[in-house]
This record gives C-alpha cells, sequence and structure tokens, in this order.
C-alpha cells in the first residue's frame, strides 16, 4: 500500500472530528463496493460500449425523448459491436444496455461528488488533520484516474474490436480494488490507539507472509480482469479437471504463442486464475498456523477470516464457472471479491500493528 500502516498523528484539537472523517470514508468503500457490482454487471450484460462518447460533465444528462435515443442508437450502429454482434437490435434493447452503462457511470459521478462536497466542508471547518491532507487528495487523484482509465478501456473496443481490450479491463477493475484498499487502510488508520492486549507479537517472518498474502491477492484480482475481459469463464466449465486434465496441454504453444499466452489465450488466462486461486488458499492456511490456531489476540482472529473469505470466493468461483457464469454468479464472485480485500487489508493492518509492537517491546527490553 502507499500509505502508512500506523495510526495518523492528530492533533487534539482536530481529534473530535476524525469519527465523522472515518464514516464518511467507510461510505466512499461502501459505494466502491456497489461500484464494482455495477460494474460486473454491466459487463456481463454487454452493456458497456453502448455509449461510445465521453462526456464528463453533460455525460450525465441520458437521453430524454425519442430523437435524443435515435441519435445515440445510431452512434452505436457505428462500432464493430453493433455491426458484428447485435446487428438487428431494437431500440428497446438498445435503450437496455444503454441504461446499464449510463447507470454506471453515473455511479461514478455520484461517488465523486460524495467524496469532493464532504472533503471541501471538512476542510473549511478545518477539521482535517494536516498529515491526512495528503492521503484524502491522493485518494481524490486516483479516483479521477479511475474516471479516465474506464474511458481509455471503452475507447479500446470502438473500432476493430466487438469488445474492450482485456488488458485495459484488467487494470480498471484492479485500480478499482486500489482505491478501495487504500481508502479503507486511511480510514482504519484513524482510530485511536488500541490496547496492546489486542495485538499479538509476531516475527519478521510472520509478518512478511501476511503482506505477500495482499500482494498476492491483488495479482489473483487482476487475473480475475483478465477472465473477466476474455470472457474465459465461459469455457472449461469443469472443476477440478479441465479440459480432461488438470494441467491442460497447449497452455504455452496455442495462439498467440510464448508468453503472451498468458494475457491473451483464454486456456491460459483461466488456468492461471484456478492456480493462483490455490496458491493463496494454501498461503493463507499456512499463515494460519504459522501464527498459532489457537490464538485469540486479533491479528490471530483476522488469519482466520483470511482463510474463511478465500475459501467462499473459491465456492462461488467454483459454482460460477460449473454453471458458465451468468448474472448473478458472476456477480456475486466480483462483489465477494471487494469483501475478501477488505478482510485481506484489515489484517495485514492489525500484523503490522503487531509487528510495531513486536519491535517497540525489543527496543523496550
Amino acid at each position: 500500500m502507499t500509505v502508512s500502516a500506523q495510526t495518523t498523528a492528530i492533533p487534539d484539537a482536530a481529534e473530535h472530528n476524525t469519527g465523522a472523517i472515518r464514516l464518511w470514508l467507510y461510505l466512499i468503500c461502501f459505494l466502491i463496493f456497489i461500484m464494482v457490482i455495477i460494474g460486473g454487471v454491466t459487463r456481463l450484460t454487454d452493456s458497456g460500449l453502448s455509449i461510445t462518447e465521453w462526456k464528463p460533465l453533460l455525460g450525465a444528462i441520458p437521453p430524454w425523448n425519442e430523437a435524443n435515443w435515435l441519435q445515440e442508437f445510431e452512434k452505436y450502429r457505428q462500432i464493430p459491436e453493433y455491426q458484428l454482434q447485435n446487428k438487428g437490435m431494437s431500440l428497446a434493447e438498445f435503450q437496455f444496455i444503454y441504461w446499464w452503462e449510463w447507470g454506471h457511470r453515473f455511479f461514478g459521478r455520484l461517488i465523486g461528488l460524495v467524496y469532493l462536497l464532504p472533503f471541501v466542508w471538512f476542510a473549511w471547518r478545518k477539521a482535517i488533520p494536516k498529515p491526512l491532507y495528503p492521503k484524502l487528495l491522493i485518494l481524490f487523484a486516483l479516483g479521477g484516474l479511475q474516471g479516465f482509465v474506464g474511458w481509455w478501456m471503452v475507447f479500446s473496443g470502438l473500432s476493430e474490436r466487438v469488445d474492450v481490450s482485456q488488458y485495459r479491463l484488467a487494470v480498471h477493475l484492479t485500480l478499482a480494488f486500489f482505491i478501495f484498499a487504500a481508502t479503507l487502510w486511511v480510514a482504519r488508520g484513524l482510530r485511536g490507539p488500541a490496547s496492546t492486549q489486542r495485538y499479538q507479537y509476531v516475527s519478521g517472518g510472520v509478518l512478511l507472509v501476511s503482506q505477500l498474502l495482499l500482494i498476492l491477492l491483488f495479482l489473483q484480482l487482476f487475473a480475475g480482469g483478465l477472465v473477466a475481459g476474455l470472457d474465459a469463464g465461459m469455457t472449461y466449465n469443469t472443476w477440478p479437471l479441465m479440459d480432461g486434465s488438470f494441467i491442460p496441454s497447449g497452455l504455452l504453444n496455442d495462439a498467440p504463442g510464448g508468453w503472451l499466452n498468458l494475457f491473451e489465450n483464454i486456456q491460459t488466462v483461466q488456468f492461471t486464475h484456478r492456480m493462483v486461486a490455490y496458491l493463496l488458499l494454501a498461503l493463507a492456511v499456512f499463515h494460519l498456523f504459522q501464527i498459532g490456531f489457537a490464538k485469540t489476540g486479533i491479528a490471530g482472529t483476522t488469519a482466520k477470516i483470511v482463510v474463511l473469505v478465500v475459501s467462499i470466493q473459491a465456492v462461488i468461483g467454483i459454482a460460477a464457472l460449473l454453471l458458465a457464469v451468468p448474472l448473478w454468479a458472476g456477480a456475486l464472485h466480483q462483489g465477494f471479491a471487494v469483501i475478501v480485500l477488505a478482510v485481506f487489508v484489515m489484517h495485514s493492518q492489525n500484523m503490522r500493528r503487531a509487528g510495531a509492537e513486536t519491535a517497540a517491546a525489543r527496543r523496550a527490553s
């Protein structure tokens, strides 16, 4: 993470305001969670290319009469997705996918307002601790970047393709997860000092594995974006075998060949997503036993929850795969990934605080 794991130093004059700031950031986290689900549904309904222009301000106004709808429909008819995949689509069918994409973009604008207006209010009242300002400004900048990346993704599907680039979709999705994680990290950092009895003393090796878990999760989230971008979950719908074997043939030999198979070969992309999931679960279980299953400190508790949520997500992913990713299963899998990330972030912070306490205790002795 790019922000410190330590609790933000808060001057006494602003201390009573940090509770409100923390709740505001938690609200932003919740809205991002909803946004990720909306984005998943938008993708699963093939709605993402229905709006062919990027108008950050005027785009908030949807078509309001038949002439406007026909104008938007005509723009959609000019892109390959309509000409090669949806030719003959009715206006009513177009309106269905348009509203999903419009809603996705509108909700992004809403998050921006819910972030900006309270920030201005807190700043005007001088309620924001000075050490917190850079973090809040970085979060706002990341939100703006996400809007640009979203259009960059859509633009890739407006010519020569019938869908968006899986690379750009993976970047867009992973950035959304990162913004969520960073916002949650900052919000939790605003809590007052906790009793040292809540945290266990941990070794450097245990702390390292907790951080590796978070890094591996982000790799898995990016891999999931590639799976989504290639619709790789629609094929090889068996488990635990894939194409008749645990390790199918042709992973690195089919088109496009070489290392590009990791990003462009549907079989290889799905296989990688499966293998990283297994590795993530195995590392989480190993980490739990590192800490000590019988221990009751908060770091040990969140380590148990890490194993639980990874297991639940694996079950959801397997069910989605076996069912060829129906809308509800795909949305559930993507939405629960946010919950998994939230647990990982909380555990990572708990482990870093335990590590800091361990270091302080050693210095004191």
